[in-house]
């Protein structure tokens, strides 16, 4: 066998044992056998015993026992439970900055935990809901970018765009860098936020990690200031950083142009965006028509309004609220 086959043998091994093994279910010497059988790698009994002790020896954890008259390894790693893959899956699938892509290749990591009978059960039980999730492909090159300026105490800079009709790229500031005191990231209401302080501004700001390109560790240092907010994180996350249930509508939205980033957020950036009189841009979507509905449409003032069907008004108590009655 050459030196390539045999490293994938050991990796097949591994996979094998890390699916299949724990320490109450150890795996057999025929079963691993069978298993490479299985996948089209032949492999000796003897053969096998000097394979598992090379990966115990180069400092695998794998436990070697024995079931009934065969040896038996099984692999002593800190394992998820299905309970805990599940939920690490949907919390993945919330997070809108995650894109599809990257979101399914993770999902498959997560599984990968589980083991393969585990794996099986969470695969089918799996329903893919959110389809509001963005597109920026650089989101895990920013966040460590972001990590190791945080770490270091180093300013970072980035490009900072907004997205159009068509989602091409809108850079603010005639794409000239943003250069800011990094503070801290927040995961809030399905996105990822870059906390930082403005020397310009004497204020803490909050910059969407999805909406940035080319992120960079400076070498200047963070000023006093970002090291204050630094350690009052907390608090600030939790002052400035909430649609309950309600029938299902489709409705027709109008609403000018300087909201389209406001639209994106809410409804996802595949959704189709069209031209409306008087240089509006509409959109037509289900949603669920609620008190809380009727609250974002009223926050919005006089940049949005609801054209179809017609009839469809917001309850008294609402219209009382946000006129102050």
């Amino acid at each position: 066998m050459s030196e390539n086959n045999q490293k994938i043998k050991l990796l097949k091994i591994l996979e094998f044992l890390r699916a299949e093994s724990n320490a109450g279910k150890p795996v057999s010497t025929s079963q691993i056998i069978g298993y490479l059988n299985s996948i089209h790698i032949s492999c000796e009994r003897r053969t096998l015993y000097k394979d598992m002790d090379m990966l115990i020896d180069s400092g695998a954890n794998i436990i070697k026992t024995e079931l009934g008259r065969e040896n038996a390894y099984y692999i002593d790693e800190v394992s998820f439970s299905l309970a805990e893959v599940k939920t690490l899956i949907d919390a993945v699938q919330a997070a809108n900055f995650v894109p599809a892509d990257k979101t399914a290749e993770l999902v498959d990591k997560l599984l990968s935990y589980a083991g393969i009978r585990r794996s099986e059960i969470i695969r089918d039980n799996i329903i893919f809901y959110n389809n509001h999730k963005h597109t920026n492909e650089n989101i895990y090159g920013n966040i460590e970018q972001i990590e190791l300026a945080i770490k270091h105490k180093r300013q970072v800079s980035f490009y900072y765009f907004d997205l159009d009709e068509k989602r091409n790229r809108i850079y603010r500031k005639n794409k000239k860098r943003y250069i800011t005191d990094p503070v801290a990231l927040v995961f809030s209401e399905d996105n990822y936020y870059l906390v930082a302080f403005s020397q310009k501004y004497h204020n803490a700001v909050n910059y969407r990690v999805d909406r940035m390109d080319i992120v960079e560790v400076e070498e200047e240092a963070i000023c006093e200031e970002a090291l204050i907010k630094k350690r009052k994180t907390e608090t600030y996350t939790e002052q400035v950083f909430k649609m309950y249930n309600g029938e299902t509508e489709t409705v027709t939205i109008e609403f000018a142009p300087d909201m389209l980033g406001v639209i994106y957020d809410k409804f996802g950036e595949s959704i189709e965006i069209r031209h409306a009189d008087k240089g509006w841009l509409k959109i037509k979507v289900a949603v669920q028509i609620s008190p809380t509905f009727w609250g974002w449409i009223y926050q919005l003032e006089d940049k949005i309004k609801i054209v179809s069907p017609e009839g469809i008004k917001p309850p008294f108590d609402i219209i009382k609220f946000y006129n102050g009655i």
